[in-house]
């Protein structure tokens, strides 16, 4: 749907061990983690002696929309995955976690992130006579654990995640054992939480709350956490000291009630805000509102900053499926108007200033700030708690190509005629970095604004256009 001019989330997973209706709360889970990915879920449960799968395209609530289902993963111990294909196309062979029969015995994965040396990889194993089900990268690492001679899984999947470049951030699950790893940069975020004797594995700790699961700590990048009958246990699997953290986490994918990167989101947003209003020139305005949701805590930090008094200005419809059917060219506003619907009362006569988190192709804000002055805005200003997106992500996230980021290619003033706003002011990649936290040597992939890459990319992936 085009009203939706954002990069596109990446996946969110969930791991599930030692509780009673473990498919359940990995069901519940993947509700918290929905924003992650809304092309399809699924879960694989173990009971010990069997695993269990139901992976379907759709929402979790669409995808699990009976009891039976649920009813039909057993086990005290499940793993789930809600996509958003960023390697691999969207159809049903790439739904996750990915189920595979080994010489010994079942073997199911969740993934969240990107591979950058997927092509090379898959044409040497290709050749070695591997046949691929799927077009995702994340068979490629249960390929590479097939080929392994390690005699445990554990040093199996070792050996598979030397050989990967990339983002990663998995849970797999066997009969008996769930490991989450992470890559050693630690490009996506993975916490380990507990439950009474029971433990999750989640994407953001969001889904931690909503298990009621106490947080215990991040996976730390370059480790492997393997549970089983005995408890938590730790493995370094390859050494980092340098950190490259997806910043964008902060700015736009994860939920504000989060903690990704040892910090709070809401507070990292809130600074967004704050050095937005600081470091810019100051506006003659009456107030100062977000586009909801994802920039609602970042225009408090601009108004707590600034003394403008925030409004909730703009009414989000919270119900618009992926879905929703495109109307025809000469109906295409009313793809932003059923999205958002100003509030006239606040915005008549008013000078505005519009906090959005992002700018990928403007078509949308456009519209937008169309709207916003038919409602009577005297004044529309735009600010933008990111800096100007001009290159594509290959870690993990749905960006456009860079022919079609409108930043890659056009001034700030350009932007600021194309999307007819008064005044138009980024955050800078200074401040940015100034608002995230940097404990522990902390330190943050911004490529998506620099177009410095800290992998390189596999030379096939330079034409991807990521669906």
């Amino acid at each position: 749907m085009e009203s939706i001019d954002k990069p596109k989330p990446n996946c969110g997973v969930i791991g599930i061990w030692g509780m009673p209706e473990a498919s359940t709360m990995a069901y519940l889970g993947l509700y918290a983690l929905q924003h992650r990915g809304q092309e399809a879920a699924g879960i694989v449960s173990s009971n010990g002696k069997k695993l269990f799968h139901y992976a379907r395209m759709g929402l979790v609530a669409d995808v699990f929309r009976r009891r039976d289902i649920l009813d039909r993963l057993p086990g005290e111990a499940a793993i789930g995955h809600n996509r958003y294909s960023t390697t691999g196309s969207s159809s049903a062979d790439n739904v996750q976690p990915l189920l595979v029969q080994d010489r010994d015995g079942p073997i199911a994965l969740s993934h969240n992130g990107n591979l950058v040396n997927y092509w090379k990889l898959r044409r040497f194993l290709e050749e070695e006579g591997s046949l691929f089900q799927t077009s995702s990268d994340s068979e490629l690492i249960l390929q590479l654990v097939a080929r392994s001679h390690g005699k445990r899984m554990s040093d199996r999947l070792m050996e598979a995640l030397q050989m990967v470049n990339g983002a990663f951030s998995l849970v797999l699950i066997t009969r008996d054992q769930m490991i989450a790893a992470r890559d050693p940069l630690g490009f996506r975020p993975l916490c380990i939480g507990r439950r009474g004797d029971g433990w999750v594995v989640a994407s953001e700790s969001c889904a931690l709350d909503l298990l009621d699961a106490e947080y215990l700590k991040d996976v730390t990048p370059g480790e492997m956490v393997l549970i089983d009958k005995d408890g938590m246990h730790s493995i370094q699997f390859r050494e980092s000291s340098e950190r490259k953290h997806c910043i964008f986490e902060f700015v736009y994918f994860s939920r504000p009630d989060s903690r990704v990167f040892g910090d709070n989101v809401d507070k990292t947003r809130r600074k967004l805000g704050h050095y937005l209003a600081k470091g810019h020139p100051t506006i003659d305005a009456d107030i100062v509102i977000s586009v909801p949701d994802s920039s609602n805590t970042a225009a408090l930090g601009f108004s707590h900053e600034t003394g403008i008094t925030f409004e909730l200005a703009l009414i989000r419809n919270h119900y618009v499926g992926r879905t929703f059917i495109e109307p025809e060219q000469r109906m295409r506003d009313f793809g932003v108007k059923i999205k958002f619907n100003p509030v006239v009362g606040v915005l008549k006569g008013k000078r505005i200033v519009v906090v959005e988190d992002s700018i990928v192709r403007g078509t949308t804000l456009k519209k937008l700030v169309r709207h916003i002055r038919d409602a009577g805005a005297s004044e529309v200003h735009i600010r933008v708690s990111s800096p100007p997106i001009i290159s594509p992500c290959f870690y993990g996230m749905d960006f456009p190509t860079k022919d079609e980021l409108m930043a890659a290619w056009h001034s700030v003033e350009e932007i600021r005629e194309f999307i007819g706003a008064d005044s138009l002011e980024y955050l800078t990649i200074e401040e940015l970095l100034a608002s995230v936290p940097h404990d522990n040597g902390q330190g943050y992939c911004t490529a998506c604004f620099t177009g410095e890459y800290p992998i390189p990319i596999d030379a096939k992936n330079d034409s991807i256009k990521f669906k």
